[in-house]
């Protein structure tokens, strides 16, 4: 995401400046950039603004990315304070390295409180950059310890396999390799080869053509991958290693890899987790001439143990988001089929692996013809609230089936079931039936406790939320009796129960997310059911949100 442009006063004044500069927000990310900052980096402003400025720019006299922890300026930029420096190397569009003097210091922009001013100008003559180093077996005891801290830190501070792995790539190329290669393992040993990625331009770029699905590993293979694979030792390859008759698929994939990729020095680490393989990581090199040696792999195979320990946990967490889901999706119903109505109904997980829950809906034919629909939520975000979810369904099908009751009546009686038998602290749900009159009309009756409001759409596109029947939601013994409230359904009227994951965003108020999916329901009013919904929640689920979504929509008959 691009950050948010800076006021036109500040640009003017960015442009009045003799000297390089550059604005950068909070996190080090570009936001604004003067005409003799983009002259001196030869590189237009499109290039820069929305980039982080130590990662595109701040390279040591040999060329490499400088470690976050020895950078002077991403230290001020941090650190929100003044600071100033010389003898720092900036690199330029064309890969050649400007030294610089520089200065950074706090900037108000009106937008960002805490932006940084970044000052620099050319400290002399580019000097030309000396042989890049070994990149690990030249790193001084303080650049290991960094390395090591930087993948502890950035790979636990996610739960999402995938950005983990994209995370320790960026942490290896071009720092230690020019080329890094993933493998995984999965549940059934099948070898999926996840990235295969190089440094390209100060990018890092993936070769889609090299990744994919792997033969499986030979148990009996002494081949440098085999071996990995299987968890036996890290081991040291290169392009002759394959070169003489394959022993199975994967040295055919190795061969066709170190081909592809020019790599003439490899080392290969098994990622171990506490139980069993996960995978193996490859580094190779082909654009710096020095080779793999053995002091190189003692600090490579300690990241790789790191990185693995981050992985295991982000796969448990995934794990667990599975089992939730799971059970959540087996215990949503199948929606009935009611004569002159069509339904259809949508449950979206939470985005993060942590954030499974209650949110649930049900809809079911009762004994006189009615329809009963209920949507609720149960407080909370893992699996004891899908588990109270299970629990207060299932009590309320027993109610409302048992008992020709007003939905009121049967939300009372399981308002008192969930303090005294269900393991629910508190929940919010709306419980409706959907019967026709003798005259031919669709009625709808109603309780509401604690949910957001069902919102009902004409066919003309007139809009509005039931917002009578309301009173507190369950687990707190309510005050008085439970209210029921009843409305008429027009034909070819569509009323839509949801949760709160529809229309709650940490940036707008409750009210703005009620009127956006009451605006959006509105201009879809035309459309078929199945289109109506899917499109629904496209539109107005915002895209901040962390919640789970239940959806539920009835459409009654013309």
């Amino acid at each position: 995401m691009r950050p948010h442009a800076p006021p036109e006063a500040v640009s003017r004044a960015l442009d009045a400046l003799d000297a390089g500069a550059y604005l950068a927000d909070e996190q080090g990310v570009i936001m604004a950039v003067n005409a003799r900052g983009e002259e001196l980096l030869g590189r237009p402003a499109a290039d820069l603004i929305g980039r982080n400025a130590h990662d595109l720019l701040h390279r040591n006299r040999c060329g490499e990315p400088v470690p976050r922890a020895q950078c002077r300026v991403w230290e001020s930029v941090l650190a929100g304070r003044t600071g100033q420096g010389e003898g720092e190397w900036l690199e330029r569009g064309d890969g050649t390295l400007l030294p610089v003097d520089w200065l950074a210091t706090p900037c108000d922009t009106g937008i960002h409180p805490s932006a940084t001013l970044v000052l620099f100008h050319s400290s002399g003559h580019p000097e030309p950059p000396a042989q890049r180093p070994s990149a690990v077996g030249r790193l001084s005891e303080l650049e290991r310890l960094a390395l090591l801290a930087e993948t502890t830190t950035l790979l636990t501070s996610t739960l999402d396999i995938h950005e983990a792995l994209r995370r320790l790539i960026s942490l290896v190329v071009p720092r230690i390799a020019d080329w890094a290669v993933i493998d995984l393992i999965g549940e059934r040993d099948e070898v999926r080869r996840f990235a295969v990625a190089h440094a390209e331009s100060g990018a890092v770029k993936f070769r889609e053509d090299l990744q994919g699905p792997m033969p499986p590993v030979p148990q009996e293979s002494q081949m440098p991958l085999s071996r990995a694979l299987r968890g036996v030792a890290s081991s040291f390859a290169g392009p002759e290693t394959y070169q003489g008759p394959p022993d199975s698929g994967i040295a055919v994939e190795q061969r066709r890899l170190f081909e592809a990729t020019g790599m003439h020095s490899a080392v290969m680490v098994p990622l171990r987790s506490l139980h069993d393989v996960m995978g193996a990581l490859t580094l190779g090199r082909a654009d710096r001439p020095d080779r793999f040696t053995a002091s190189d792999t003692a600090l490579l195979e300690d990241v790789a143990r790191r990185a693995s320990l981050a992985l295991e946990n982000a796969r448990l967490y995934q794990r667990q988001r599975q089992v939730a889901e799971t059970m959540q999706r087996h215990l949503l119903p199948k929606l009935p089929r009611s004569p002159g109505r069509s339904m259809t109904a949508r449950y979206l997980p939470a985005p993060d692996a942590s954030h499974v829950g209650g949110d649930w809906y049900d809809a079911f034919t009762l004994a006189d013809g009615a329809t009963a629909l209920v949507v609720g939520d149960v407080v909370g975000h893992d699996l004891e609230a899908a588990a109270g979810m299970a629990q207060l369904r299932s009590m309320l099908r027993a109610y409302v089936v048992s008992q020709q009751k007003p939905p009121s009546k049967i939300v009372e009686w399981l308002d008192r079931a969930a303090l005294s038998i269900a393991e629910v602290s508190m929940a919010t749900l709306v419980f409706a039936r959907m019967s026709d009159t003798p005259d031919g009309r669709c009625e709808l009756s109603w309780t509401n406790a604690g949910h957001p409001p069902p919102l009902l759409v004409t066919r003309e596109g007139e809009a509005r939320y039931l917002t009578d029947g309301h009173a507190i939601l369950l687990g707190v013994p309510p005050a008085r009796a439970r209210p029921d409230a009843t409305a008429e359904l027009p034909p070819e009227a569509t009323l839509i129960l949801y949760t709160d994951g529809l229309i709650e965003s940490r940036g707008h108020s409750l009210d703005e997310g009620l009127e956006r999916l009451r605006r959006h329901a509105a201009a879809l009013a035309h459309r078929p059911l199945e289109s109506f919904t899917d499109e629904l929640l496209r539109r107005a689920r915002p895209p901040d949100n962390d919640d789970d979504v239940a959806l539920l929509a009835v459409r009654n008959g013309p």
